[in-house]
């Protein structure tokens, strides 16, 4: 006599007890990333503001200030971030797909691209700190390299301080950025019984797209003033 008892899948997604299935299990997950984004969105919402509000009451001097400043360099991280993006979404794709070997590749890749991210932003922020343009009490308008350049430096050191804040702030973000996607390549390399489905790949790769995002925004405020 032969039975054909039921086997439970070991791939299959685990269902915690406090949800009625997978989907209401990955609804709330997802909701609660989303949830966790729009405060993120009202943090950096604020400070667009402020910016936004100097930015028209010294629109002409802004200019001037944002003129140390390199597109290209910032250009560069833009495209790098864009990249980075496309291939959170191809890991998200894999996570889906089931091919893990393909998903760990690529979150290695958008780790990478933060890295590249961070250098670039060093090589932008390191001279600042040796012309004295970093707002602190060594702050000096106009720079010692540029001693002819007009604005006030009250307003000037309000320039700089947003720049500093903003930049830095996003910079934060891209460096915890880093470490999920560090620690998720790795938990999916170890087979991790945290890791049931593609969800926290999804969840990671939401959090690293609005953190693009916010550079989208950042890069022409900053580096593109009009005259």
């Amino acid at each position: 006599m032969s039975s054909h008892a039921h086997v439970a899948d070991p791939d299959a997604p685990v269902v915690y007890e406090q949800y009625e299935d997978i989907s209401q299990q990955q609804e709330t997950y997802i909701v609660g990333m989303w949830s966790f984004l729009v405060t993120e969105v009202m943090m950096f919402g604020a400070l667009f503001l402020i910016y936004s509000l100097y930015r028209w009451k010294f629109g002409h001097e802004f200019f001037i200030y944002h003129e140390h400043l390199s597109w290209q360099w910032a250009g560069l991280n833009t495209f790098n971030l864009l990249l980075s993006s496309f291939w959170m979404a191809k890991a998200v794709q894999a996570a889906q797909l089931g091919d893990h070997k393909k998903q760990i590749r690529l979150l290695w890749q958008v780790f990478a691209c933060g890295l590249v991210f961070l250098v670039i932003k060093s090589i932008e922020w390191i001279p600042k700190f040796q012309i004295h343009l970093v707002p602190n009490n060594s702050f000096v308008w106009p720079p010692i390299d540029e001693p002819g350049l007009g604005g006030s430096p009250e307003h000037a050191r309000i320039f700089y301080s947003l720049y500093f804040s903003m930049t830095g702030l996003h910079g934060l973000h891209v460096v915890i950025g880093m470490i999920c996607m560090a620690v998720l390549a790795t938990l999916v390399k170890r087979k991790s019984k945290v890791i049931t489905d593609y969800i926290p790949t999804e969840m990671v790769g939401l959090y690293w797209h609005f953190v693009d995002l916010v550079w989208i925004f950042l890069y022409p405020l900053f580096y593109l003033i009009p005259k």
